[in-house]
C-alpha cells in the first residue's frame, strides 16, 4: 500500500512504452540514406531560418541558440510524453490530493495510472507517425531534449514521417524536405521572436486545466451527455448542424468556461499554424522550385484523409479541427496582409490584446478595423 499510495495519475514511463510499441513502423530506408535524410533536414533548418526572417521581418535583429532536433517516431513520442507531463502537472497535482482523501483513493490511483498510461500511448503511437514536425516548448531541458539557454524549447522534424510523405505524393523529396522546414521554422520564429507568446500559451492552458472537474461523477456525467450528442440527441432547436458535427469529444465534455478559454485558444492556433502556411507558400517559390505541385498534392492528401478509420480518429479526437486551423489561419493572414502589408501584419505580436479573436479569425476586416484604424 505505501507504494500504491505514491502512484502517479498517469503512468509516464508505460505511456512511452505502450506508444512506441505500438506505432507503425517508418519507410524502408538504408543506413546510409537514413544519415542523409537527417544531414539533409538540419541543413535545410538551417537555411529556412534566414529565409523566414527575411520574408517575415520577424527577429531579424540577432540569432536564436533553439536546437534542431531531427527524431525518430521514439523520439517525438517521448518528447511530447515530457512536455504533456510538465503542463499537466497542476491539474494531476490537484487530482491527487482529491484521490487521497477517497475511500480506496490510493489502489484505484495506482490502477488508474496505469490506464491512462496504456490510453495516452495509444493515442500517441496513433499521432507520432503523422507529424512531420513540430515546434516543442514545455518539455524541460534533458541531456536527450536540449533547449535554448534562455529557456524556449526545441524544433522536431519526424525524419521517418517526412520520408512517408514524400514517397507517398511522389514529389521532389528534397524540395519537400526544404518545404517542410520552412514550416516549422516559421513557428520556431515565432516563438523566438515573440518573448510573450509561450507564458501566454501556458497561461491559458493552465486556465482551462484549472476549470476541468475533478469529481469522477461529474465527469461521468458530462461524458454522459456528450455520447448523447455524438449520437444525435444533444442538437438543441435552432442550432447549426455545423455546431454539432464540428465538436470533437474533448470539446464535448467541456465546461462553458473552458469554451470560452478554448475559442481563444483556438484563436491563437489558428493564426501560427496559418501564418506558417502562408509564410512557407510566400517564401517557396523563390527556392522551392516544385511548390506549387508540393502544395497541391499536400492539400489532397489533408483533405481525403487516410481512411475511414482514421478520419472517425480524427472526429473523435478533433483533429478536424486542427486542419480547419490551417484553412481558416491562413485565410486570415493573407487578408490581413493584402490589406495593411507585412509589417502592419505584424502588430498581431504586440501583446495578448492584439491578438485576433475566434470571430475575426473568420471576419479579418473587424481585426483591422480593432488593431489598425482604431489605434491610427
Amino acid at each position: 500500500m505505501t507504494s500504491i499510495r505514491g502512484a502517479e495519475m498517469v503512468d509516464w514511463n508505460l505511456a512511452v512504452a505502450t506508444a512506441t510499441r505500438l506505432v507503425r513502423p517508418g519507410p524502408e530506408v538504408s543506413r546510409d540514406e537514413a544519415r542523409a535524410v537527417v544531414a539533409e533536414l538540419r541543413r535545410h533548418a538551417k537555411s529556412s531560418e534566414e529565409h523566414v526572417r527575411s520574408f517575415t521581418r520577424m527577429g531579424t535583429e540577432g540569432t536564436h541558440d533553439t536546437p534542431v532536433l531531427v527524431v525518430d517516431r521514439a523520439g517525438w513520442v517521448r518528447a511530447n510524453v515530457a512536455g504533456f507531463r510538465e503542463i499537466l502537472k497542476p491539474l494531476l497535482d490537484k487530482m491527487q490530493d482529491k484521490r487521497g482523501s477517497s475511500p480506496g483513493g490510493a489502489v484505484l490511483g495506482a490502477v488508474g495510472g496505469k490506464v491512462t498510461g496504456v490510453e495516452l500511448g495509444m493515442l500517441l503511437s496513433f499521432l507520432a507517425s503523422r507529424v512531420l514536425g513540430q515546434y516543442e516548448t514545455f518539455a524541460p531541458p534533458t541531456r536527450d531534449l536540449p533547449a535554448a539557454a534562455s529557456g524556449g524549447g526545441r524544433l522536431l522534424l519526424v525524419a521517418p514521417n517526412i520520408v512517408h510523405v514524400e514517397r507517398e505524393l511522389e514529389v521532389d523529396p528534397h524540395d519537400f524536405r526544404l518545404w517542410v522546414c520552412l514550416h516549422e521554422e516559421t513557428h520556431r520564429t515565432q516563438f523566438t521572436a515573440v518573448p510573450w507568446l509561450r507564458d501566454h500559451l501556458e497561461g491559458e492552458i493552465q486556465s482551462f486545466l484549472g476549470e476541468t472537474e475533478v469529481d469522477p461523477m461529474t465527469v461521468l456525467e458530462r461524458v454522459r451527455e456528450a455520447a448523447q450528442s455524438l449520437a444525435g440527441g444533444g442538437r438543441t432547436e435552432g442550432e447549426g448542424e455545423e455546431a454539432e458535427e464540428g465538436r470533437s469529444l474533448v470539446e464535448l465534455v467541456q465546461t462553458p468556461a473552458q469554451r470560452e478559454i478554448l475559442a481563444r485558444l483556438t484563436a491563437v492556433m489558428s493564426l501560427l499554424e496559418g501564418h506558417a502556411d502562408f509564410v512557407m507558400d510566400g517564401v517557396g517559390p523563390d527556392v522551392v522550385p516544385s511548390v506549387a505541385e508540393i502544395r497541391e498534392k499536400f492539400q489532397q492528401r489533408r483533405a481525403r484523409g487516410a481512411s475511414r478509420l482514421d478520419q472517425a480518429l480524427r472526429k473523435l479526437l478533433g483533429l478536424d479541427a486542427k486542419l480547419r486551423q490551417y484553412r481558416d489561419g491562413e485565410r486570415f493572414v493573407r487578408a490581413v496582409v493584402d490589406e495593411v502589408g507585412m509589417d502592419g501584419f505584424n502588430r498581431v505580436w504586440t501583446s495578448p490584446n492584439t491578438l485576433p479573436t475566434k470571430a475575426e479569425i473568420a471576419k479579418p476586416a473587424d481585426w483591422v478595423a480593432r488593431v489598425h484604424r482604431k489605434g491610427d
